[in-house]
């Protein structure tokens, strides 16, 4: 479905907080990734890794940055009822359009605004594709964890500055990849993330927000480094297949575009009962 034809050609400036958010760029987004060959691969991986990574019972779900719905709408085929937050208007219509007839709410505030407006505790939280657009990421995560009840689990995707670094080094972007010269600014229509992250920063936040990493998994090991980059729909079929079938295999999940978590807050009375028995 195309976005919003309200959407103009100039970014947005980066907000008050130091994000990037989408207004003026809805249409673009929506070419760039789902109307091309890595937005199809993208949610055939997750439509493969979502139900074994989460423990999906049909619990309201939170997400974050929705953007323009897809993940929304795959959760609410499934039988959640869905809260949309997304900061920009363009995208936020266009999710409208796509979850018209679901039990869907929606909420046009940034993240930082949750505790707020949206304090739940929720039992499931999507995020995916957000932290890296953000001026303070670590401090994102801090705050999704507020959110969270205990026992909830926060489903995140980030875009991994290691693999942008070896993306850059394939094609011979040799002097932008030895000054670390990889991430966007935010100020041109380049969807290059402002905030890319690495597995380390993740493990190191989320132990700091009191959550546990239970699963991990690569989202593009293979695509984005082949040099066909418009493949047919035979050989398209077959990357699906193989990245679906190495997405969580060592160490061909360390080198995709985006790394997948499913992080948990622990159970209060499971940490209760466990601090009793030492």
């Amino acid at each position: 479905m195309a976005a919003s034809s309200r959407t103009t050609n100039q970014p947005a400036p980066l907000s008050g907080y130091g994000d990037r958010h989408f207004d003026g760029l809805a249409d673009k987004f929506a070419a760039s990734l789902y109307g091309a060959s890595r937005g199809e691969i993208r949610l055939a991986v997750l439509d493969h890794l979502l139900p074994r990574m989460l423990r999906l019972q049909e619990q309201p779900v939170l997400d974050v940055g929705a953007g323009l719905g897809h993940m929304s709408l795959w959760f609410a085929e499934r039988g959640h009822s869905v809260t949309l937050a997304e900061p920009s208007t363009d995208m936020l219509e266009e999710a409208r359009r796509q979850l018209a007839d679901r039990h869907a709410s929606f909420l046009q505030l940034p993240l930082q605004q949750l505790g707020y407006e949206a304090p739940g505790p929720w039992p499931l939280i999507v995020c995916h594709a957000v932290l890296e657009w953000l001026g303070d990421p670590r401090a994102a995560l801090g705050m999704l964890a507020e959110l969270l009840s205990p026992g909830g689990q926060l489903s995140l995707m980030v875009f991994n500055h290691d693999a942008l670094r070896f993306s850059n080094v394939i094609k011979g972007n040799l002097d932008k990849a030895l000054a670390d010269r990889l991430a966007g600014t935010g100020k041109r229509q380049r969807l290059t993330p402002i905030s890319p992250l690495t597995h380390a920063e993740i493990e190191t936040w989320a132990k700091e927000s009191g959550l546990s990493i239970e699963a991990v998994a690569g989202v593009r090991v293979f695509h984005d480094y082949l040099r066909e980059r418009h493949p047919s729909a035979e050989t398209l079929t077959k990357l699906i297949e193989l990245e679906r079938r190495y997405c969580m295999a060592e160490p061909y999940w360390r080198l995709g575009r985006y790394l997948l978590y499913t992080l948990t807050k622990p159970d209060t009375l499971t940490t209760s009962l466990a601090s009793s028995e030492s």
